[in-house]
């Protein structure tokens, strides 16, 4: 099913008829290949239908910011992104004031004699809606999915500012007011734990960590994603990376990684990793110069597991 059918057939009846239990929401999310286990799925259903923000906490490239994409691809809906990153304020986040319009809006009317005083310059059409805006005022028929990717880049004075969405699916602009959802936003947040994030804005939320997959799921997880690749190379990049994993390296690498390096090797036209192909493919995997030295000290032939038992 596409995801305007998707869409279509949820207008019908809702989020409650789309995802009546957990393992309707786990077959959906197959359908657009994303693999959940229990866990997951259950936080992302109870997401959905309480309705109540979701923070996905979990190492790099375990498919945290994948899992809020896969949701609004299942369900059929919107997907609005908010990237967080230092410094981030309501300008980039909520909206902004279309200064340039605004001026042209003054000039006009002294060309024109009108009187200044009855032109409002904070009028809606002045509004440069951002992402959270745009989720909140989405006009459905089904929520938006709001992923708020990599909280933990931003400040503590931008968490506080997320509290009112969080809690009331509602904005307020000090020119307009307060401006309620209608369909409130499933809201995803993410984060690597760079930082610790507020209790105030973990008590908002249900949580869950994803953490690595096992060696089998990673391997369904990356088959899934190069469906072309053969089966012996899944498994044999897939226990590469955990060895890469048990390394002291600075950026563990996950199944992100294990998909990239996957798709490196067949662009290569090549069926296996050999020694002096992981060589000139590592960095899809590892991200640092210290991290590519430490694996090859390590012996990239062990890296790849030639002359490993089992």
């Amino acid at each position: 099913m596409s995801v305007a059918d998707r869409g279509a057939a949820a207008a019908g009846g809702g989020l409650a008829d789309l995802v009546p239990d957990v393992e309707a929401l786990t077959r959906r999310m197959s359908g657009v290949d994303y693999l959940t286990d229990p866990g997951l799925a259950t936080a992302l259903f109870c997401s959905v239908r309480l309705p109540q923000p979701l923070l996905l906490e979990g190492e790099a490239g375990v498919g945290k910011t994948e899992a809020a994409k896969a949701l609004a691809q299942a369900l059929g809906t919107v997907l609005v992104r908010l990237q967080c990153y230092e410094g981030i304020d309501a300008a980039e986040a909520l909206y902004e004031w279309d200064y340039p319009r605004q001026m042209l809006a003054i000039r006009l009317a002294e060309a024109r004699g009108h009187d200044l005083s009855t032109l409002n310059l904070f009028d809606r059409e002045y509004l440069v809606e951002r992402p959270l805006l745009r989720a909140v005022e989405h006009p459905g028929p089904l929520p938006a999915v709001l992923l708020v990717d990599e909280v933990d880049r931003a400040d503590d004075e931008f968490e506080a500012f997320l509290f009112e969405l969080l809690a009331e699916s509602a904005v307020t602009i000090p020119e307009i007011g307060t401006l309620q959802a209608v369909h409130p936003p499933i809201v995803v947040l993410t984060s690597n734990r760079t930082r610790d994030l507020h209790d105030a804005l973990k008590r908002r939320c249900l949580y869950h960590w994803i953490d690595y997959p096992s060696l089998e799921r990673a391997v369904e997880i990356v088959r899934r994603r190069v469906p072309s690749a053969s089966v012996p190379l899944t498994e044999q990049v897939a226990a590469a990376v955990a060895r890469l994993r048990s390394l002291d390296v600075q950026k563990p690498p996950g199944v992100a990684e294990a998909i990239n390096w996957v798709a490196a090797v067949q662009l290569l036209g090549l069926d296996r990793v050999t020694a002096d192909a992981a060589e000139r493919t590592l960095g899809s995997v590892l991200k640092f110069r210290e991290d590519l030295e430490l694996a090859g000290a390590r012996g990239l032939g062990w890296v790849v597991g030639e002359g490993v038992a089992g």
